[in-house]
C-alpha cells in the first residue's frame, strides 16, 4: 500500500485504497501512542463516517505489520502523485545524510515503481554485502574452549577436571583458530537469515541464498545487540562499514528516527524537514566553500553571561566576508492563503537571526517548488520596513526537487 504525506489510513473495507485490517490498525495505533512523546509519525485523529483514523505527517518512509503488511508513506511533492518520481526524490534527499547507507544509491533500484521500498532497501543492503564478497570476507583469531580427545591450545583445569573425571583421556583447552566465524560476519548471517523471511521479492531472496552460501560455515549471532557492541570497525575493517550500518537498521530497527514498541515487524520512518534541509545544505556546499549547518553561535538573550534560548539557524553561509542565513521549511506554500501560507513564527525567527548575527543582512526561507506557485521569490522585507535600520533583506524562495535547483538564482549569486 501507498499512501503520500497526510494521507488516511482508515479500518474499514480493505478492498479499498488505504484500508487495513482492524488487527493492523491496532497494532499501528500502539505504535504511534508509544511514540507520540518523541515524535509524530502518524496522528490519530477521527474521520466523519469512518470514526478513528491514522493521519500520515511530514515522516516518510516503510512501516511493515507481523502479518507482512507493508505500507510506505511518500513525499507530497511528486508531479501528479506519481509515485516512482516520489522515492527518486526521497532517494535524492537521502543520499545527502550523514552516517547513512544511502550514498551508494543505485538508480536502477528505481527502474520498477512497483518495487516496494522495503525491498529496495534490502537489494541497497545486498549490493553492499557483494562488494564485500568480491573483497574478501574477514578472517579473525576466534578464542574457542572444547573438551577435546588431544590437547589443544591451554589447558583449562578447572573446567578440565569438572568435566573429565571420569574421562582422562579428554582434555578442555582454550585455543585460538584463524576463522571467518568472527562477530561481524555473525551479524551478516543473522540479518541475512531475517530478512530471507521478511522479503517477498523473488529476486531479493535469490541473492540471500547465494550470500548464505558464501556464509555457510559461520554461526549466526545469538545475542545481536551484545555482538554490535564488539564489532571492531579499525582502518582493516573499513569495507564492513556501509553493511553493519544496514543489519542494525534492519535487526534493531535503527531507523534515523528513534521509536520504541514491539507491535510492527519494521518501520524505517524519516523526518521530512531533516531530509529537506540535508538535501538543500548538500546543493549549497556545491555553491560556497563555508557552510554550517545548525549553528549554535548565538542566543536570543543573555542572563549573568549565561545564554538562554539558543538559536540555531538551518544554513550559515560564510561568503566573500558576509553572512547569509537560510531556513528550510518543508512545506507547500499556497498563494490562496494569507502571506502565502508563510507563518508568523517563521519571520520571527528569521527576524532573530538578523537581529543576532550581525554580519548578516540577507536572509531565505526556502521551500520546496509546487508547480501552482506563479512566483519564485516572495521579497518580504528590507532596509525601509526595518526599523531598527539595520538593512536587513529577507526572500522567501523556492526549491525545485525535479530540477535540483533553486528557482530564484539571487541567493547563488552572491
Amino acid at each position: 500500500m501507498i499512501i503520500k504525506e497526510y494521507d488516511f489510513l482508515q479500518c474499514k473495507d480493505v478492498q479499498r485504497p488505504h484500508y487495513i485490517t482492524p488487527q493492523n490498525f491496532e497494532a499501528i495505533e500502539r505504535f504511534v501512542l508509544e511514540n507520540e512523546s518523541t515524535a509524530e509519525y502518524l496522528k490519530l485523529t477521527t474521520k466523519k463516517g469512518f470514526g478513528k483514523v491514522l493521519q500520515a505527517q511530514n515522516f516518510v518512509g516503510v512501516i511493515q505489520t507481523k502479518d507482512g503488511t507493508t505500507i510506505e508513506i511518500l513525499p507530497k511533492i511528486a508531479q501528479n502523485d506519481d509515485p516512482k518520481q516520489a522515492k527518486e526524490i526521497l532517494f535524492k534527499m537521502l543520499r545527502t545524510l550523514k552516517n547513512s547507507p544511502f550514498r551508494s544509491f543505485n538508480s536502477a533500484h528505481l527502474q520498477s515503481a512497483k518495487m516496494p521500498l522495503f525491498e529496495i532497501f534490502i537489494a541497497m543492503f545486498l549490493d553492499e554485502i557483494s562488494k564485500l564478497v568480491q573483497r574478501g570476507i574477514k578472517n579473525d583469531y576466534i578464542s574457542r574452549e572444547e573438551n577435546l580427545p588431544f590437547l589443544k591450545g591451554k589447558l583449562k583445569m578447572g573446567e578440565h577436571i569438572k568435566q573429565n573425571f571420569v574421562h582422562k583421556e579428554r582434555f578442555f583447552v582454550e585455543y585460538e583458530e584463524f576463522s571467518s566465524d568472527r562477530v561481524e560476519n555473525r551479524l551478516i548471517k543473522t540479518t541475512l537469515h531475517y530478512l530471507y523471511k521478511q522479503s517477498s521479492s523473488n529476486r531479493n531472496q535469490q541473492r540471500i541464498r547465494e550470500f548464505l552460501f558464501v556464509f555457510d560455515a559461520i554461526t549466526p549471532s545469538v545475542d545481536f545487540k551484545t555482538d554490535f557492541s564488539k564489532v571492531k570497525l579499525n582502518r582493516q575493517m573499513k569495507d564492513y562499514e556501509q553493511v553493519l550500518i544496514w543489519c542494525k537498521i534492519f535487526l534493531e530497527n535503527n531507523s534515523f528516527s528513534a521509536y520504541k514498541g514491539n507491535d510492527l515487524s519494521f518501520a524505517l520512518l524519516f523526518d521530512m524537514n531533516l531530509l529537506f534541509e540535508s538535501y538543500v545544505a548538500a546543493y549549497l556546499r556545491k555553491q560556497f566553500d563555508r557552510i554550517t549547518t545548525q549553528d549554535k553561535t548565538h542566543h536570543l538573550a543573555y542572563e549573568n553571561g549565561v545564554g538562554k534560548f539558543r538559536l540555531k539557524p538551518d544554513i550559515v553561509i560564510h561568503h566573500d566576508e558576509k553572512m547569509i542565513i537560510a531556513d528550510t521549511k518543508w512545506k507547500v506554500l499556497d498563494e490562496e492563503k494569507t502571506n502565502n501560507g508563510v507563518s508568523q513564527s517563521d519571520m520571527y525567527q528569521l527576524y532573530a537571526y538578523g537581529t543576532k548575527y550581525e554580519q548578516c543582512k540577507d536572509m531565505y526561507l526556502i521551500y520546496p517548488k509546487k508547480n501552482e506557485m506563479s512566483e519564485n521569490h516572495f521579497h518580504y522585507f528590507n532596509q525601509s520596513t526595518c526599523e531598527s535600520n539595520q538593512g536587513l533583506n529577507l526572500k522567501v524562495v523556492f526549491f525545485d526537487l525535479l530540477n535540483n535547483k533553486v528557482c530564484d538564482d539571487s541567493l547563488c549569486r552572491q
